[in-house]
């Protein structure tokens, strides 16, 4: 009877073990990843359309700040994505989204103690949490030796988000270019802003950001002077497809991530965007991207896109959501 008893409670233990092995999802990379203060982009809570079914309209002589707060506090959609309500906030729910569907997210800030935020994150995130910080090629800081510093430390792996584009800065301005030379030295990855900010960017909090530098036909001179440098083009240079395929197709190494258009914009026009990409024949350069930014359940709704995508094979969502990601980044799969 002992031995019978034995047997049956380890089948018991054994068939909980494969269904719980059954029931973990499938790996995923974020490449967008966002570690902020609960209230950096305004005093919570916040609400987001995911996605949006139109842009909101400004009328000229409507104040900006008013326009803003409108837009993110009385959004048109009927089920808004709501904002963490201070910083613990915020970060536990969007580390258990991250556990809960298995996502390793390369994460960044933007935050004036973006070193701090990103080593509390990854005090909670563990393994999950891959550290990223941007250069400023205004300010120049961090410096070069410094970021050299921080890679040989480990403290990051990769530069992103860099966003000289809301400073009206091209990526091939000469300020740029001791960054990228470092970036290529060390075999450090390289995300960089190029397509949209909010709506009515460069009146609500970037007067210099422009949408023409969006524009991934930019990044040529930058690739052909450094050829081993690993870039990757964060928004894939929304809403200009045509410049963005023929520059991943004069630049075999360039990547691109999806981050915010998956989600936030209206889902026809962001799928024929991505249909396009696919249908010119780069499936194998275009990486999810959430760009959660103080709204977690913006992850979720980011991948819940490409997972309902009715044109995409199961082996093309996969290459989306990790595969492609994990080549890019040389993890081991």
């Amino acid at each position: 009877m002992k031995a019978g008893y034995c047997f049956i409670l380890c089948l018991i233990a054994s068939v909980a073990g494969l269904q719980t092995e059954a029931q973990t999802p499938e790996p995923i990379i974020d490449m967008h990843l966002h570690a902020m203060h609960g209230d950096e982009l305004g005093p919570p809570p916040l609400f987001l359309c995911a996605p949006f079914l139109e842009w909101p309209l400004k009328d000229p002589q409507e104040d900006v700040q008013s326009y803003y707060a409108r837009v993110q506090n009385k959004p048109s959609c009927p089920s808004p994505l709501r904002s963490g309500m201070n910083d613990a906030d915020l970060m536990q729910r969007t580390i258990a989204i991250l556990n809960k569907r298995n996502i390793y997210a390369v994460t960044n800030s933007l935050s004036s103690d973006a070193l701090e935020v990103l080593e509390k994150w990854k005090q909670a995130g563990g393994e999950r949490i891959l550290p990223a910080i941007p250069f400023d090629p205004k300010s120049g800081k961090p410096t070069v030796e410094e970021l050299r510093q921080l890679v040989k430390s480990k403290r990051v792996m990769a530069f992103a988000e860099v966003s000289a584009q809301y400073e009206g800065i091209a990526v091939t301005d000469p300020r740029m270019e001791p960054y990228f030379a470092l970036a290529e030295e060390l075999d450090v990855p390289v995300g960089i802003h190029m397509g949209p900010g909010p709506p009515g960017a460069p009146y609500v909090m970037a007067p210099s950001y422009r949408m023409r530098l969006s524009s991934l036909l930019a990044l040529e001179d930058v690739l052909v002077r450094h050829p081993k440098l690993r870039v990757w083009a964060m928004h894939a240079g929304w809403p200009l497809a045509d410049d963005t395929i023929g520059t991943l197709y004069a630049h075999p190494q360039l990547y691109v991530d999806i981050g915010i258009i998956d989600y936030a914009f209206p889902r026809k026009q962001f799928y024929a965007f991505l249909h396009r990409l696919i249908d010119a024949g780069f499936e194998k350069r275009i990486m999810f991207g959430s760009d959660e930014m103080v709204w977690p359940d913006a992850v979720s709704a980011a991948i819940e896109t490409i997972q309902t995508d009715p044109e995409l094979s199961p082996e093309q969502k996969r290459d989306i959501l990790y595969n492609n990601a994990a080549r890019f980044l040389r993890l081991k799969k």
